[in-house]
């Protein structure tokens, strides 16, 4: 566990400082709650596209980036379905910098029609050549779809469609930047070589001044329950057959979420998994298959995603997914197994906290999440399941009716 102090602004700013004195750089980590699941069908997109547009120019900001570098920093963004988020870092000495530049875009982003078609042109580039060029680019367009029925996780963050982006007015774009774009609709946390005092002076002086709102209040669609199976048959140019098959599963923080993840880990972690032992090594339709969670705000998926051997299909080879799920889990989960990845969590959480943008990333999305407490709590109750219990959660979980299937399939011509 890291030490954290938090204040909140009368603007409604959160903002968590984590002081470490051992380092000499500062990072400045900026949340803001709003990712693709706050859009709506006909304007997919804009959560990525604002990413795009808050590293052109602001007020008394003419180049983000070239200001930034003149003091010794960098910068760098990502977008999600439930967040946007936005990171620094620089010398600790030239900390007030990150909070003159955050704190202009914030308020005073210029968004000149010369800055939206260059970004719009940036955005639709990116689209056609991660999505479009590339070998299964577009599996999560499809995959997404078909999973769910209503809920915004029915597109991807990038955007549902070319025409959704192509289609954005700076009218829509104006009205998006003022829902979101606000101290009551961000986390702020500045951690490294800095001073909770200093921090929360600069904090007040920066972003005390700008306007307080209310969160947007935006209706989100929550899909049904499923009760049948769902699949589709796509048919590319790609070197060999690929399976997707995705359960739905409990959002973040609800009842069988954790074990969820844990079955993830247990199936597919690493190389002495027992879809990689059984699947790859010892089976002879698989080349490679893993398992993981979307680890989503709402209810989220539990994927297992492989692709073939030269050809063999994706239905054959999803026999084979079933064959070893339903032999895994009509024994008792070995206890050793489950202390193995229980172990493994525990690295991975120590490596995790080693660098100074990863303990800052984690404080902004827990506290997201309600509190940055949640981080360390939710390590622990993972520690703390038992075999049983994730057996129980197994046969929940990886219920056919829950199930969505994708076969993409090869086709040369």
């Amino acid at each position: 566990m890291f030490d954290y102090q938090r204040i909140f602004l009368d603007n409604g700013l959160e903002v968590i400082v984590h002081e470490d004195s051992s380092s000499k750089i500062a990072v400045f980590n900026l949340l803001y709650k709003v990712g693709s699941r706050f859009e709506q069908p006909g304007k997919t997109g804009l959560a990525h596209f604002f990413e795009h547009l808050m590293f052109g120019s602001s007020a008394h900001v003419p180049e983000f980036d070239r200001a930034l570098e003149r003091v010794g920093g960098s910068c760098n963004a990502f977008t999600s379905p439930d967040i946007t988020n936005y990171y620094m870092t620089l010398p600790s000495s030239n900390l007030e910098t990150a909070f003159w530049l955050e704190s202009d875009r914030m308020a005073h982003l210029s968004l000149t029609e010369k800055t939206i078609e260059t970004q719009r042109k940036v955005v639709l580039e990116e689209y056609k050549q991660r999505y479009l060029s590339q070998p299964y680019g577009d599996v999560w367009h499809h995959l997404r779809k078909l999973a769910y029925s209503s809920h915004p996780y029915r597109w991807p963050t990038i955007g549902e469609s070319l025409a959704d982006i192509e289609g954005y007015t700076r009218e829509s774009i104006w009205d998006f930047y003022q829902a979101h774009y606000h101290p009551g609709n961000a986390i702020l946390v500045v951690a490294g070589g800095v001073q909770f005092k200093e921090v929360a002076q600069l904090a007040k002086k920066w972003f005390g001044p700008i306007p307080s709102k209310e969160r947007a209040s935006v209706s989100i669609v929550q899909d049904p329950v499923q009760r049948q199976k769902k699949t589709l048959e796509i048919q590319a140019r790609v070197p060999t057959d690929a399976l997707y098959k995705v359960y739905k599963m409990p959002a973040r923080g609800a009842a069988g979420y954790l074990e969820g993840d844990l079955l993830s880990d247990l199936l597919g972690g690493g190389k002495s998994s027992p879809l990689e032992q059984q699947l790859v090594k010892k089976g002879k339709i698989f080349a490679s298959i893993g398992a993981y969670i979307t680890g989503s705000v709402d209810p989220g998926l539990l994927v297992f995603s492989g692709k073939m051997e030269q050809g063999l299909c994706a239905k054959e080879a999803e026999q084979a997914l079933d064959g070893l799920l339903s032999d895994f889990f009509s024994q008792e989960i070995p206890s050793s197994s489950l202390q193995k990845i229980k172990n493994q969590s525990e690295a991975m959480k120590t490596y995790e906290s080693i660098q100074l943008l990863n303990r800052a990333m984690n404080l902004a999305y827990y506290a997201h999440l309600g509190d940055p407490a949640v981080y360390w709590q939710e390590f622990e109750q993972k520690a703390s399941c038992e075999a049983a219990q994730l057996s129980t959660w197994a046969k929940r979980l990886l219920q056919e009716d829950q199930a969505s299937v994708l076969y993409y399939q090869s086709n040369p011509s």
